[in-house]
């Protein structure tokens, strides 16, 4: 028996949707660097997920009505997340418990056909956004804004969260961001997702599985501390060198940097801080990009590490104007399109995942009565 802590180069299944190799992603054979610097739509990738290959125009124009006609939500979804922020809930909390909702009031939640399943998927997907822009508001005493006909994905996230149409360079980093965190092989809350439908399970089973496994900090809840330690370090004016040699003595984990998979860097983290510098430049927010920068200089020099996904989706996301809370929760509005995907192949070719344990408790016990138990 070989033993292997956390899966760590453990090869569980086949898949046609994502790769990771020698450091490179792609998305079914097309490199993230192609996809992002050719200004992909998140509908195109969506669809290039799910279908995997892309669409021509036609079919992408389908598609993004069909995903257009079912971003509304219920007011009765209105209702309850008004409920739950009244609990002060984690907003992950919030939405793993709202999406599991979803699937109490759809009449096809336990239908198992493969058009039923992407149905419910695509419903999904739609309502992602709607729901994570409309607690936003809720919680800062507003009333929720349905979504526009007129605007794609990443549009309507920005408008519904503000009200107000976002200028084209926030509407970029936003729909670059949803790219960029669409999929990544069989990450933690991918994998959750294809264990949890493994067992014949529902969508929306799947994808609240994988919605309590993004929240930890150790996944999609790194973004939050990253921003969190861009605040610590601004409020007390330290050093930055000094600070990340305090926490490298202290054996205290610098969130943002570093990689299971990724020996010589994140390929993602590179396009999100080239939207942190944009977003940012001759502005009041200016400040994180340049304290972004000093802590990536500084963590290369005395760790050799290089930051990942989460470090400059953190100054990028709060330069929209979205709450450090709900980083994670604009992460869940991207990655259900990887979930889905993920969910739908697991179908398709599906065998319960049961891996086996090394026992190392005591060996042959002898039962005694209670009376004889000391």
């Amino acid at each position: 028996m070989t033993l292997s802590k956390g899966l760590e180069n453990v090869y569980v299944a086949e898949t046609s949707i994502s790769s990771i190799v020698d450091d490179t992603l792609k998305y079914v054979g097309y490199g993230i660097d192609d996809l992002v610097e050719n200004n992909v739509s998140f509908e195109e990738v969506i669809y290039l997920l799910w279908h995997l290959r892309l669409p021509n125009k036609d079919e992408l124009a389908n598609f993004q009505l069909e995903i257009k006609e079912h971003m509304a939500v219920s007011e009765t979804i209105i209702t309850s997340l008004r409920m739950q922020h009244h609990q002060k809930l984690h907003p992950m909390s919030v939405l793993r418990t709202t999406v599991s909702m979803l699937g109490v009031f759809d009449t096809e939640s336990e239908l198992d056909d493969g058009e039923s399943i992407y149905k419910k998927g695509l419903r999904l997907q739609a309502k992602m956004p709607t729901i994570v822009a409309a607690f936003s508001r809720i919680r800062r005493g507003l009333d929720p804004i349905p979504p526009r006909d007129d605007l794609g994905v990443a549009a309507n996230f920005l408008y519904m969260l503000t009200g107000e149409e976002a200028d084209p360079l926030s509407v970029e980093a936003m729909n670059k961001a949803l790219v960029l965190h669409a999929d990544h092989e069989f990450n933690a809350s991918t994998f959750t997702a294809r264990v949890c439908v493994a067992t014949l399970s529902d969508v929306y089973s799947g994808v609240t599985a994988a919605i309590g496994a993004l929240k930890g900090p150790l996944h999609g809840g790194a973004n939050e501390r990253v921003f969190d330690m861009l605040e610590e370090i601004d409020r007390a004016s330290s050093n930055v060198k000094d600070y990340i040699q305090y926490k490298i003595d202290q054996k205290q984990k610098i969130m943002g940097f570093g990689h299971r998979v990724y020996q010589n860097g994140d390929p993602r983290a590179k396009h999100l801080k080239a939207m942190s510098h944009l977003l940012t430049k001759e502005t009041e927010e200016a400040k994180w990009y340049t304290l972004s920068c000093q802590i990536e200089e500084s963590v290369w020099e005395l760790k050799h590490l290089r930051p990942n996904v989460d470090f400059y989706s953190a100054s990028v996301y709060h330069a929209l104007g979205i709450d450090v809370d709900l980083f994670t929760l604009v992460f869940s509005v991207s990655r259900v399109s990887g979930w889905l995907a993920h969910i739908f192949e697991q179908y398709r070719d599906n065998r319960l995942i049961r891996p086996r344990a090394i026992y190392v408790g005591p060996e042959d016990r002898k039962f005694l009565p209670i009376e004889e138990r000391i």
